[in-house]
């Protein structure tokens, strides 16, 4: 495990607990679950985040530890808890309760940790709702000279579209879902592909990432370069919560790895298919991410 902090994907945002009907409670959050898988496929990353300091706080990292994970940027809050979201499924599709005031939205700019050279930053836009954790990226970002992957996750009430649409000018590239595409693209576009090409040189970015749900995923770069992937068959779907976490897991491998766009999505897209027939968005087999890099070696 790398500890010196240098030349490893910087993950920043919330870690949570998904809490879900039946009373299960499943540790995750956009930016943790990246981490997570990041860390199970060998990038060792540095994920920076806050928790309480409360049962749920010190679950989060021993987690971390058990996982072998770089627990530098994890902060205890003694003000706030540990974030949590209250999840329903609908006809298989996850709806969120989404608690506020949690320890992810006080990330302090003064206790981050040394960075040094990152490989890639990567964050969302939920731990963006307050100004404390939104300075802290403002922070890091001003020490780190790297690629920017913005990760859009639009969750009502706690977002606004010209706040996500500055995030966007400020990233390199930007993931997103059809719907966030619709919602922060410009109307009138016939269809996903003219709306994600408009996205795309309307805010500068090197490349744009658009995922259809059944219908795969499309990349576009500004380069030119065009990619798309239809869905792998999936016998059994438990739940959809993380399946665009795991997505972006192989997305960031791929970039750091240099794999040409048209496999990264390939990838990324039979990883996230791997995760919808497990409970939750994690997951803790290691035999499975060797079994996948093994068959994705050249």
């Amino acid at each position: 495990m790398n500890h010196d902090g240098g030349h490893v994907p910087v993950i920043f945002g919330e870690v949570l607990f998904d809490c879900f009907p039946d009373g299960s409670k499943v540790l995750g959050g956009a930016p943790f679950n990246v981490a997570w898988h990041l860390q199970a496929f060998g990038l060792a990353p540095l994920m920076i985040s806050s928790v309480g300091d409360d049962a749920l706080g010190a679950s989060v990292r021993e987690a971390m530890q058990d996982w072998q994970m770089d627990t530098r940027g994890l902060q205890t809050d003694q003000a706030h808890p540990t974030g949590s979201v209250n999840i329903e499924l609908i006809e298989d599709e996850p709806r969120y309760s989404i608690l506020e005031q949690r320890a992810y939205d006080y990330i302090d700019p003064a206790r981050l940790p040394a960075v040094g050279a990152a490989q890639m930053l990567y964050h969302g836009t939920l731990a963006l709702r307050n100004d404390r954790s939104r300075e802290a990226l403002k922070s890091l970002r001003k020490t780190l000279d790297t690629m920017v992957l913005l990760d859009v996750n639009l969750r009502d009430p706690w977002w606004n579209r010209a706040d996500v649409l500055a995030f966007a000018d400020a990233a390199d590239w930007v993931k997103l879902n059809e719907d966030e595409l619709v919602q922060l693209g410009e109307p009138g576009a016939a269809d996903e592909y003219s709306r994600a090409q408009n996205f795309l040189q309307k805010h500068a970015l090197a490349g744009l990432v658009v995922t259809l749900g059944a219908k795969g995923a499309i990349a576009y770069t500004a380069a030119g370069e065009f990619a798309a992937v239809a869905p792998a068959a999936v016998q059994e779907v438990v739940d959809t919560v993380g399946a665009g976490d795991a997505f972006t897991s192989v997305l960031i491998l791929g970039f750091v790895s240099g794999w040409p766009l048209a496999a990264t999505l390939r990838r990324a897209q039979d990883f996230a298919s791997r995760v919808v027939t497990q409970r939750g968005a994690t997951i803790h087999q290691l035999s499975l991410y060797r079994e996948l890099m093994q068959d994705w070696k050249p």
